[in-house]
């Protein structure tokens, strides 16, 4: 399995994986977000991506009007940037987007530690399934995205789960 909390993976990845490993770098974005347990998840990591994936990266925060200062202070000169807080299954959440260079990259953050975050659950199942089922399910996955259908939902369908998506996909078992 990934180490997904280090990044390095990225740099033997495909292209838009080493392309995002360059900028996130190049532009010292997790370095700068140390403080908040910052760990990159969603589809590019694993490589089903689609051609307007983002980066997205979840956060751990102990007090939201710092973390919000301290991400105002770092991002808001980069382009289209937007942050706004959002009650997540009852989670208070801080939600922010940018572009640096062709990345749109989001940093989502809440009061729970990063490992314990639903995205980076989801994502641990996700490429175990992955790595399961085999270069025709990801390839499958890769195509009902492109269909408009989310990454949760898409595995759900696939494996024939029914009930809420992101549920079954925390319960599945290989």
């Amino acid at each position: 399995m990934i180490d997904f909390k280090d990044i390095s993976y990225l740099k033997t990845g495909n292209p838009k994986q080493q392309a995002a490993f360059h900028i996130l770098k190049q532009h010292k974005v997790l370095e700068n977000l140390a403080d908040f347990d910052p760990i990159l998840v969603g589809t590019i990591p694993m490589n089903i991506d689609i051609e307007n994936s983002d980066l997205d990266i979840i956060c751990y925060w102990k007090n939201k009007s710092e973390f919000m200062k301290k991400i105002k202070n770092l991002f808001q000169n980069e382009s289209n940037f937007a942050i706004r807080e959002n009650l997540i299954n009852d989670q208070e959440s801080v939600i922010a987007n940018f572009f640096i260079d062709a990345f749109e990259i989001e940093i989502f953050g809440q009061n729970t530690p990063t490992e314990l975050q639903n995205g980076y659950r989801h994502m641990v199942i996700e490429d175990q399934i992955l790595r399961s089922k085999g270069e025709n399910f990801r390839l499958e996955i890769i195509k009902l995205k492109e269909k408009g259908i989310k990454t949760e939902p898409a595995f759900v369908l696939l494996l024939g789960l029914t009930g809420n998506v992101y549920e079954e996909l925390l319960d599945f078992k290989i």
